[in-house]
């Protein structure tokens, strides 16, 4: 009895294992069907050989590479699950044929008003990337999985969002994909579907947030220009200081100076120019 405990207890940790037993309970077909099944089939089968060739085109079905094939037999799956790719025979009067899209599949998520924990209703979209891992349980198990999956994903992206504040959805949006992602692929494991990818699209905020959002971004432009102007000029004032420091100390760089502005003026063309205090006046002055 232990044993048969552990047993279980072990299926319920593992999915996949959990899968292949749900899948090969749904297996259990031929040796199921009755004698009065197989008396059935044996009887359908005879109306294919008396109605040939017609019948032939409702026996042969072509799976492509892509689809995968299930077939119930008296409503029961076929040994074996999921067929394909290939070229299959069927009893038309007692199996049911069913083709199964195993490529990747997306879908957008409309956009949804959450209301966050910090008491702001944004609307968020998004766009969901899934797959049909396992065709017997996507049919087995549920009506029509593409649906639910949908339904499911406008679900999961409303409750995550409910859990974070506005400034952890606007900057954390990789974060809130993973979660969204990991979340829808383990409530749809059961269903054979395999969620790869989410995208979080687009976060609109009201119109008033916007607007008190971006007079709160110019503020701090504006206090950010303020400040390096300030700065500007505090370090334009302590090199005005220091050159003047130099000049003072040594004259012969006053008299190059002053001969470097003459030829700065005198480089202009049709230029009148207008000596200043004559240079022994200024070194004076310095003096003093």
């Amino acid at each position: 009895m232990e044993t048969c405990n552990e047993g279980e207890g072990v299926a319920m940790k593992d999915p996949k294992r959990r899968d292949r037993q749900t899948v090969e309970a749904l297996e259990n077909a031929d040796s199921s069907i009755g004698v009065c099944g197989w008396l059935l089939v044996l009887f359908s089968l005879l109306l294919v050989l008396l109605t040939l060739p017609i019948s032939i085109w409702m026996c042969i079905k072509i799976v492509k590479e892509y689809e995968r094939a299930i077939i119930f037999r008296l409503g029961r799956i076929l040994r074996g699950g999921a067929k394909g790719p290939g070229l299959f025979f069927v009893v038309p009067c007692t199996d049911n044929f069913i083709n199964v899209d195993m490529r990747t599949i997306s879908f957008d998520i409309p956009p949804q008003e959450v209301l966050t924990k910090d008491s702001v209703t944004v609307s968020v979209d998004g766009v969901v990337y899934y797959r049909v891992q396992n065709a017997t349980l996507a049919v087995a198990n549920i009506t029509n999985a593409d649906a639910a999956t949908r339904l499911l994903a406008q679900t999961t992206l409303r409750n995550v969002l409910g859990t974070k504040n506005l400034a952890e959805i606007l900057s954390d949006r990789e974060e809130i994909a993973h979660s969204m992602q990991s979340t829808l692929d383990d409530a749809t494991d059961d269903w054979g579907i395999k969620v790869e990818r989410v995208e979080i699209k687009d976060v609109k905020l009201p119109l008033q947030l916007q607007r008190a959002m971006a007079a709160e971004a110019e503020a701090s432009r504006e206090a950010r220009a303020k400040v390096i102007a300030a700065e500007g000029e505090m370090n334009a004032s302590r090199a005005l200081k220091e050159a003047s420091l130099v000049i003072a100390e040594s004259p012969s760089a006053l008299q190059l100076r002053y001969l470097q502005t003459l030829n700065t003026i005198a480089a202009e063309k049709n230029s009148t120019i207008i000596f200043p205090l004559p240079l022994e006046m200024m070194q004076g002055l310095l003096k003093r």
